[in-house]
């Protein structure tokens, strides 16, 4: 399995602060990629895991409680073959060195920004993790 590891190349999901779309994009990226790559995923700033992105992920079967907030200095000793933002930020703040692979642009809605009560809240969160999933499954693993 080792030799497989090597073959792979490295996918990393960037957004501002890796706390809700970035790692909602790891974790089905590893599910829907991660036979071709090592997925990986980092904030340009680090904001710490958000609880309902967690939660409504578990909803879909994927655990990302042992996740945590990265900024992408933490994994400059990775070269990156392709670097997928998130969000608009990221995308204007991408570092220069992360521009060497191919980069690709999706932007997607910021969830922890909506306002409304709990419940109203989670349901933002299911729409853009929803969106995340399908643009992964039937649009990114076809491109590359």
């Amino acid at each position: 399995m080792g030799c497989n590891n090597m073959m792979k190349k490295n996918l990393l999901f960037l957004c501002t602060g890796n706390s809700c779309r970035s790692q909602m994009a790891e974790g089905y990226g590893r599910i829907y990629l991660g036979d071709r790559y090592n997925v990986y995923s980092a904030g340009t700033e680090k904001h710490g895991l958000n609880p309902y992105m967690v939660k409504v992920m578990e909803e879909d079967g994927v655990d990302l409680s042992n996740h945590y907030s990265k900024t992408v200095s933490e994994l400059k000793d990775i070269d990156f073959d392709i670097v997928v933002t998130v969000c608009g930020d990221a995308n204007e703040r991408c570092p220069v060195y992360l521009k060497r692979g191919k980069l690709i642009h999706k932007g997607f809605e910021d969830p922890a920004k909506f306002q409304g009560d709990e419940e109203e809240k989670l349901e933002f969160f299911r729409k853009i993790r929803d969106q995340i999933k399908n643009y992964i499954k039937n649009y990114l693993s076809n491109e590359v």
